[in-house]
């Protein structure tokens, strides 16, 4: 058989000139395994995804389980499937009772077009506000408003009527105004490196939508189920949005996603047209299982709870090394090396050692600190020794 790296560069997609072709046989808890045994901390969490680990038992046994009993059935929305109601009562009975009505997908791009779709919708609106270095998915819709020139441009044209305010800036608020549908904002930033919201920015956005009807939507696909110490920024940050977006971590590895609001506005989804909006796979019953027991292990461990103290722990022990800056919440950092070049060759020998990190679609000089919330202090301090022996070296 040919080696499996040259299978994966002649018949997979390839999204860059050059892959770094780490091959993984196997993961667990926060380490992932090569076929030849060598060990790598994944300290991203397949970016932001297994927020409680790889394979943890209780997944992979909701997964089994569900699997026994039905797969895909049909189209979302016909048939009542157990693991999908059952999931959606557990999550809203954690929100606001403004948030009530789930919608489920099968990724955070497509959480967001539904989002997108829905704020049109119900205000009737056309314009979408979106904020400079945001990242919402790479779909065609939600390409458009994606915050940096460098990755539209090629795929135009693109949806009309879209405008983009500096995240933070409370001058640009003005410019929404009542010929805006909605403002779809990541509650922290995420690619543009670990941006979080100053002096209430987001309350005074939240404020704004409000006085010119505008649908506030927060992107909560990196941020939701517990990454910054609530279950969603939304809570920390207390501001609720009309409509907020879930994905990535929702799974426990599974992918899934939705999109969240009150039964008023995903009430319009259903007329004018029927089938407002429809998916052939979202809400699969796999994925719905394995998304319930990623939520109760998220609750019954208590991960959430210790978010603080770890991200307080890492900004602690990572201080003495050779370092510009730390920026984030929770356990959504941004170690800032300074240049793009000497984060290369940083993420290079970081995987050398034994520890797979990443950098950010919109900051090229900061690797991504989002490890399994699972992570314990003694992994942490482990982790950390060996990052500043990397980062000093490079």
């Amino acid at each position: 058989m040919q080696n499996l790296r040259q299978l994966f560069l002649n018949h997979l997609g390839q999204t860059s000139s050059s892959p770094m072709l780490i091959e993984i046989e196997r993961a667990q808890g926060i380490y992932m395994y090569s076929p030849t045994g060598k060990r790598y901390v994944d300290l991203i969490a397949g970016v932001s995804v297994s927020n409680v680990g790889h394979c943890h038992p209780k997944v992979v046994a909701a997964v089994k389980e569900q699997a026994e009993k039905h797969m895909h059935l049909m189209v979302y929305g016909e048939y009542v499937q157990s693991p999908q109601v059952l999931y959606a009562q557990k999550l809203t009975a954690l929100l606001p009772c403004s948030l009530s009505s789930v919608y489920f997908i099968n990724s955070g791009s497509e959480a967001n077009e539904g989002a997108l779709k829905l704020a049109k919708r119900y205000t009737g609106r056309t314009e979408i506000i979106a904020c400079k270095h945001c990242y919402h998915g790479g779909t065609h819709g939600v390409l458009s408003i994606f915050g940096n020139e460098y990755y539209r441009n090629s795929f135009r044209p693109l949806l009309p009527d879209v405008r983009h305010i500096n995240f933070n800036s409370f001058d640009d608020l003005s410019l929404i105004s009542n010929r805006t549908a909605c403002v779809i904002v990541e509650p922290q930033q995420g690619e543009a490196g670990a941006i979080a919201p100053h002096n209430n920015y987001l309350q005074q956005l939240r404020k704004r939508c409000t006085e010119v009807g505008a649908l506030l939507i927060f992107d909560e696909v990196q941020t939701g189920f517990g990454r910054l110490g609530y279950l969603f920024a939304f809570q920390k940050y207390n501001v609720i949005p009309d409509i907020f977006t879930i994905a990535k971590a929702m799974g426990g590895g599974m992918p899934i996603g939705a999109f969240v609001s009150s039964q008023e506005i995903m009430s319009k989804l259903t007329y004018n047209p029927v089938l407002g909006h429809i998916t052939t796979f979202g809400g699969h019953p796999v994925s719905c299982a394995a998304a319930l027991a990623s939520l109760e292990v998220i609750l019954d461990e208590k991960l959430i709870e210790t978010v603080d103290t770890k991200a307080a722990l890492f900004r602690k022990l990572l201080a003495p090394a050779k370092i510009d800056d730390i920026r984030g919440d929770g356990l959504l950092m941004a170690i800032e090396l300074g240049s793009p070049e000497r984060l290369q060759r940083f993420i290079k020998a970081a995987f050398e050692a034994g520890i797979a990190t990443d950098w950010f679609i919109f900051c090229s000089s900061a690797f991504r600190i989002a490890p399994p919330l699972i992570i314990t202090e003694s992994e942490i301090e482990e982790v950390c020794s060996t990052l500043i022996k990397v980062i000093n070296n490079v």
